[in-house]
């Protein structure tokens, strides 16, 4: 489950499905809703152009969210927070919340900023927060593989820095990968012992 105005966590979303349909985990990538003013969008070309362009994938819905054994959740910084799109989405899970449908869940969070220093990490713990409401179980990529100190180490979630032309600083692809790998591994555990249980 995604938000990405101008593409970069799509990109991570979708290095995310593919390790993870590597690992086997039978895989849905959704988009947040776009809530923001068409005037808003309209006035970045490129925030135009992805909406456009991404406009056939399907937006997320609390069935998906019930569907799901695990949820790898990409998000950009909003000023060290989550942006309105992904909290709007987060604050109508109440409902299952409620009938426990979220508890035991398994997920993990990726970000991005314009800066190495933007928020990124706040941005996680902003995600992670709501998990732990959830009663999921959450999954950093901790320090469990040399590609995260290659993408900028950090261990609550794969984080990129993002130019001014959009361009991705550091290289995370692998360690994307990673960590949705761990994320389907701590899955299946949970999944069989429940199974087991």
């Amino acid at each position: 489950m995604y938000y990405s105005s101008t593409g970069t966590n799509h990109q991570l979303a979708k290095w995310a499905a593919e390790s993870a349909e590597a690992e086997g985990a039978q895989v849905k990538v959704f988009r947040t809703a776009e809530t923001a003013p068409d005037e808003a969008v309209a006035s970045n070309p490129a925030w135009q152009a992805h909406l456009e362009a991404t406009k056939d994938i399907q937006e997320v819905t609390l069935d998906d969210l019930e569907w799901a054994d695990a949820i790898i959740f990409s998000s950009p910084t909003r000023f060290g927070n989550i942006p309105a799109q992904m909290k709007q989405f987060l604050d109508t899970t109440g409902g299952l919340w409620f009938e426990g449908k979220l508890a035991n869940k398994v997920v993990s969070g990726m970000s991005s900023a314009s800066n190495a220093h933007g928020g990124q990490e706040k941005t996680l713990q902003t995600i992670y927060t709501t998990m732990m409401h959830w009663g999921a179980f959450i999954v950093p990529p901790g320090y469990t593989d040399m590609s995260l100190f290659e993408a900028g180490g950090n261990p609550y979630g794969v984080s990129v820095t993002v130019d001014q032309d959009g361009n991705m600083i550091e290289n995370v692809e692998a360690a994307v990968k990673h960590q949705a790998k761990r994320t389907i591994t701590v899955a299946s555990w949970v999944k069989d012992g429940q199974a087991q249980a």
